[in-house]
């Protein structure tokens, strides 16, 4: 029943654009001259009309490719990528090592201070020094392990990553470049204490 209404529905739209179309083609050709004049037409003429021109409009940009909209109708966007790495924050952030991503620090070094206590040295973006405690944070991470040993520090980043079992990323910065055997022997350490 529903088809058939639009069917009946799209028939006469279509009924109504050629009706147009030939009347503007009588109109060109004699150049308006011998036509009666229309009588007014009701405001649901006039806004049919409308409406009609603008979805042939709307259907000529999008053949075109000029233009897509997409109505959510409160549906998520699907061209929006699932996983979102750090939160997305308006506004400034904050001032010091406190404002900067993880990817923009560098580990100088791992030590203790006076009291034993694990630290360790970065340098910021602004090519300042910071010295990190484990629990620290940064802005889209936590310093959540300092190894002295091995010369590695870990920050534990929040993914919203709805394919991924755990909610986090672990990103280890080391002092040493890796080689390929110490890769895959941290890798195995740090899946076993996940």
């Amino acid at each position: 029943m529903k088809q058939e209404s639009r069917l009946t529905i799209g028939i006469a739209r279509c009924a109504a654009l050629v009706s147009l179309a030939s009347l503007a083609a009588l109109a060109s050709v004699s150049g308006g001259e011998g036509l009666a004049q229309e009588p007014p037409k009701s405001p649901d003429q006039r806004h049919d009309k409308g409406v009609i021109e603008r979805i042939e409009r709307d259907r000529e940009a999008v053949m075109t490719g000029q233009f897509f909209t997409y109505d959510p109708a409160g549906r998520r966007d699907p061209f929006e990528s699932l996983v979102r790495a750090q939160p997305v924050v308006k506004g400034k952030r904050p001032k010091g090592i406190a404002g900067m991503l993880v990817t923009e620090i560098d580990l100088l070094g791992v030590a203790t201070d006076t009291a034993g206590n694990e630290i360790a040295l970065f340098r910021g973006s602004d090519n300042r020094g910071y010295v990190l405690h484990e629990g620290d944070v940064v802005y889209d991470a936590r310093l959540i392990s300092i190894d002295l040993r091995a010369g590695t520090v870990v920050f534990r980043q929040e993914v919203d990553d709805p394919r991924r079992i755990k909610p986090y990323r672990d990103v280890v910065k080391r002092l040493r470049p890796e080689t390929g055997k110490q890769a895959a022997q941290e890798d195995d350490e740090m899946e076993e204490g996940s």
